[in-house]
């Protein structure tokens, strides 16, 4: 028989268990017929997959979906399940998972192939299958020449392009049945863990739905976003046509000397969509106000001032207000779920002022913008008066300049709105997607570092609180704008790695942000460096983040 040792698991206290057990066999014993609801495992601050050892004295958290770190060994592991059944239903058709398209997962097949309104049910019914017969999910390591040898055999050249970049000697793969694979992150010890899904009709893809941090278990109802869907079908299509669908082709071009041309390329593509963009505010003289609105480093200064240089091209004198003025005074500042200052809820702003101010603009009529005095937390007077006509655009920027609310008073016809965000990324490979969110969270700790004098651990505790308020304030209004703009630059991780890494690698495992500093350097291990930043201009919204911007932004 063997000797029984101690743990310790949250919520539930000391437990003993045998010797050589590993996390899933704990979660059995403690969780019995519920275990499954429990997909991994936070220990000394890192996030382990079940099948570790267990040892003497551990203290484990269980991970279910209500966790960010749960969720997303769900997502990674429906997304397994469905490549599985893809596979099986389309035996000459790889599965690409895409991008989230609101709560759910959009993907695809390979190389143009769509999927039907009646095929959608035999992946669902094969993904069932799958389910139901709860494989076991194999984690291994093996040598990268291996690892290349295998994908090989089974005709993933977005792999194998990406580890012949790679300086590492080994790899992870996983191996589920007859089926192999390579995810960044942890899986579920078997497919049987992921049981609530459902998949929906998206032509010519599909879209994957399960469970999210705050659906308790339940699946959430899929809102369609057409400005979005179209914004990364743009996007691909661009990446397609340079061969940048993927990491391991950007990294090809890095090693081989030819990454000024996809910087050259990608500035320039911006710099096309904005002269666009002014265009068309241009062309319709009912226009004197455009709304610019985005999430928490998205570029959306640096948009904004060279917005309004391509309208001094068409002959207009924009004029800028910042909402940030219009705070009302801080004592009557409404609070959050915490008891702090909610500085982002739009009662935080003196909307009857900030929309009487723009009517009498509109009308003709001269105003004196207010100035507000961050450190007494008072509205104050500026002394500066402005009076704007037609050839005055009105440029507001801010969280809330989407919400209708905010500018309620102006005509819909005067008003031309803008949602900015870093929407699109270059996909790791065809099966492992990079989420928008981590480049703007790394975005935000070199700005914040450079500029804010702000550590990585300030940083990371106010995320948090900055992706609440986003979800609340800004996502459920993207829809409404007249044009999105994607700020991503392909490119632009390879050159905000060296900024980032030496920083993330300072966080140990005392601290609660480890595991995501773990993950963070993990992926980012995955990109060659940029190392000469000379061709990146000055007026790129990289520039917002490393410096040597050619605006006054900071």
């Amino acid at each position: 028989m063997k000797n029984k040792i101690r743990v310790y698991v949250e919520g539930i206290g000391e437990v003993y268990i045998e010797e050589g057990s590993m996390l899933e066999d704990l979660s059995k014993q403690v969780f019995e017929k519920d275990y499954k609801k429990y997909l991994g495992a936070r220990i000394n601050n890192e996030v382990h997959h079940l099948r570790r050892n267990v040892k003497e004295d551990m203290y484990v958290k269980f991970l279910d979906n209500s966790e960010e770190d749960g969720y997303r060994i769900y997502t990674r592991t429906i997304s397994a399940v469905f490549i599985m059944a893809c596979k099986e239903v389309f035996p000459h058709s790889i599965a690409k998972i895409e991008h989230f398209l609101g709560q759910g997962l959009y993907a695809e097949l390979e190389k143009g192939n769509s999927i039907s309104f009646g095929e959608i049910e035999k992946i669902k019914s094969k993904m069932r299958e799958i389910v139901e017969s709860d494989i076991p999910i194999i984690r291994e390591e093996v040598l990268i020449e291996e690892a290349i040898s295998l994908f090989a055999a089974h005709g993933h050249e977005d792999k194998i392009r990406l580890y012949n970049t790679l300086e590492d000697d080994k790899v992870q793969i996983y191996k589920i049945g007859d089926h192999l694979d390579r995810f960044h992150g942890y899986l579920a010890p078997s497919t049987g863990y992921v049981d609530i899904f459902d998949l929906k009709y998206y032509y010519p893809g599909a879209i994957i739905l399960f469970p999210t941090t705050d659906s308790n278990n339940n699946l959430p109802k899929f809102k369609e976003q057409k400005k979005l869907a179209k914004v990364f079908k743009e996007a691909k299509e661009w990446a397609s046509i340079l061969d940048l669908a993927y990491l391991g082709s950007l990294n090809e071009k890095i090693i081989n000397n030819e990454v000024e041309e996809v910087i050259r390329i990608s500035e320039a593509f911006h710099e096309k969509k904005i002269a666009e963009i002014a265009d068309i505010i241009c062309e319709d003289d009912d226009i004197n106000m455009i709304l610019i609105a985005g999430p928490s480093s998205s570029g959306k200064t640096t948009f904004a001032q060279r917005l309004a240089v391509h309208l001094k091209v068409n002959g207009k004198r924009p004029i800028g207000i910042s909402v940030d003025d219009y705070f009302i005074d801080r004592e009557s500042t409404p609070l959050n779920e915490k008891g702090e200052y909610d500085f982002e809820s739009l009662e935080a702003i003196d909307l009857k002022r900030f929309n009487e101010d723009l009517v009498k603009l509109l009308e003709g009529e001269e105003i004196e913008l207010p100035k507000y005095n961050f450190v007494k937390g008072k509205s104050e007077k500026s002394g500066v008066k402005i009076k704007v006509d037609k050839d005055h655009p009105i440029i507001v920027e801010g969280i809330h300049g989407l919400n209708p609310k905010l500018a309620q008073y102006i005509p819909e016809k005067n008003k031309f709105k803008i949602y900015i965000s870093a929407l699109t990324q270059l996909n790791i490979d065809a099966h492992n997607r990079i989420p928008t969110t981590d480049t703007r969270l790394i975005r935000r700790i070199v700005r914040d570092n450079k500029y804010r004098g702000n550590s990585v651990l300030r940083t990371f505790e106010l995320w948090e609180g900055v992706t609440k308020g986003e979800e609340r304030n800004i996502f459920p209004y993207q829809e409404e704008a007249d044009i999105m703009f994607d700020s991503a630059l392909v490119y632009e991780l390879s050159v905000l790695k060296k900024y980032i890494v030496p920083m993330l690698e300072e966080i140990d495992s005392t601290s609660i942000y480890y595991s995501e500093a773990r993950m963070l350097l993990k992926f980012l291990s995955y990109f060659r460096d940029i190392e000469d930043e000379r061709v990146i201009p000055p007026n790129s919204i990289l520039r917002e983040f490393i410096g040597g911007t050619g605006f006054d932004i900071h």
